[in-house]
């Protein structure tokens, strides 16, 4: 189903998984461009259709001086130089519905981060773009809830919509995936991604910057294929230890390759 949504994007028919992956956001204008060359070539040589994912502003953070953005304009633009340089379709978030139309004018999907899933606003205006638009599941909602989220989006002219699973709330500090969201969410005739990254999250710190466990994100990727997941969300980093958005639940960019030939067979025993 992908295909029909992003013509551009390659290796549809080789059955995989569809892969979103890159860094949380533009931190700078070299990271991007290394994180996006890896994975287009892991992507190319194990035929897997990939979009890269990266924010161009974090606007949910914890502390005021969390670093946000290296400027909105600016950091759009190395998304869109990406898509065009290594010819691969682009995500990024957005939080109000103004950045829905100015973030249309660079990348082909706009996503609807979990805290904003339930905004009538700017899922409709996210819609009107005609861009696809990729609805994150509040961590405070079931999957049957997300129909509601997924009718706002076509009733506003707009089929092109999709729901990712990022975990649900456990307590104050953990998350955990429900795998039967996906099956569940997947009847209602979107794809359906699981964010095998920030679903291991531990959020609420006391200091301020939210927790992770990255060692298990083979685990919940695993699993997520496993059960049927039409797509993969991974965030990734060359060195996470020193990324300055999301560190500690990111996926060290030398793991991908492993990790994805894993999955690959998973996928290849489940057709």
């Amino acid at each position: 189903m992908i295909h029909k949504f992003l013509p551009q994007i390659k290796h549809t028919e080789s059955d995989n998984f569809f892969l979103i992956a890159g860094p949380c956001v533009i931190e700078n204008e070299k990271t991007p461009y290394e994180i996006a060359a890896h994975l287009t070539e892991l992507s190319n040589r194990l035929k897997i259709p990939f979009i890269f994912k990266a924010s161009y502003r974090k606007a949910n953070r914890s502390k005021a001086d969390s670093f946000s953005t290296i400027g909105n304009v600016k950091a759009l633009k190395i998304i869109q130089s990406i898509g065009k340089e290594f010819h691969v379709p682009t995500i990024t978030d957005i939080h109000t519905e103004a950045e829905a139309y100015s973030a249309a004018n660079y990348v082909d999907v706009l996503q609807i981060p979990a805290f904003l899933s339930r905004q009538t606003d700017l899922l409709e205006a996210a819609a009107k773009t005609g861009k696809v638009v990729n609805i994150k599941k509040g961590q405070f909602l079931s999957p049957q809830s997300m129909m509601n989220a997924i009718h706002k989006v076509r009733n506003a002219g707009n089929d092109k919509v999709m729901v990712t699973d990022r975990g649900t709330m456990f307590g104050y500090q953990d998350l955990i995936v429900d795998f039967r969201a996906v099956p569940i969410m997947k009847k209602f005739g979107s794809p359906v991604i699981v964010d095998c990254t920030h679903s291991l999250q531990q959020p609420n710190q006391e200091k301020g910057v939210t927790g992770g466990q990255p060692e298990l994100i083979s685990t919940i990727a695993k699993a997520a294929v496993a059960v049927g997941a039409d797509g993969l969300f991974l965030e990734t980093h060359p060195k996470p230890e020193i990324a300055l958005s999301d560190g500690a639940n990111m996926l060290r960019l030398s793991l991908m390759e492993d990790l994805l030939i894993q999955l690959i067979k998973i996928r290849q025993a489940i057709l």
